[in-house]
């Protein structure tokens, strides 16, 4: 099965499932489904990184500094977050994610999701699916923060990556 033909959950402004469509539909669409945003962190604090391939269905070849993806039909959040986490990273036995917040992201130019916050230190050695993800590296903070006006940055988790920092200031 393809990518687009993978099916998710419509849901509504308060988070409500109002549907089912493969996620081709739900993107051409621009219909609200459900997506995980999980930051990643090695045992020294830094952030894993990567640049998107060139293949991806949304923000192709662009910097993100979160793992994760959209949330399958009648999947919840946290089991999401951990096959996703997984799945990018390449590794399997990773601690549960924690989840931070949610938020409804939309760019409005018809991209809207509800986006589930989660962070994971990650002390596994890392073998990202080749298929997701061109590039990687565990940064500092201040490198991510040096090259968020440099590098090219997926929206959804440039707004996530705000939210967080602003988050953890309280």
């Amino acid at each position: 099965m393809s990518a687009a033909d993978e099916i998710l959950d419509i849901v509504d402004e308060q988070d409500r499932v109002i549907g089912q469509l493969p996620r081709g539909e739900v993107y051409a669409g621009g219909l609200r489904h459900r997506c995980v945003f999980v930051q990643a962190r090695d045992a020294e604090g830094r952030l894993f990184v990567h640049r998107r391939t060139p293949t991806k269905l949304v923000f192709p070849s662009l910097y993100d500094m979160f793992v994760g993806g959209v949330v399958g039909a009648g999947e919840a959040y946290d089991e999401a977050a951990l096959r996703e986490a997984e799945e990018e990273l390449g590794v399997s036995g990773l601690p549960r994610p924690e989840f931070v917040f949610k938020f409804l992201y939309d760019d409005g130019g018809g991209r809207s999701w509800w986006s589930a916050v989660y962070e994971v230190v990650c002390e596994l050695p890392v073998l990202p699916q080749v298929e997701e993800v061109e590039w990687y590296g565990f940064l500092s903070e201040d490198e991510v923060e040096a090259r968020l006006g440099q590098w090219e940055w997926v929206p959804d988790g440039l707004a996530a990556y705000g939210r967080l920092k602003e988050f953890r200031r309280r």
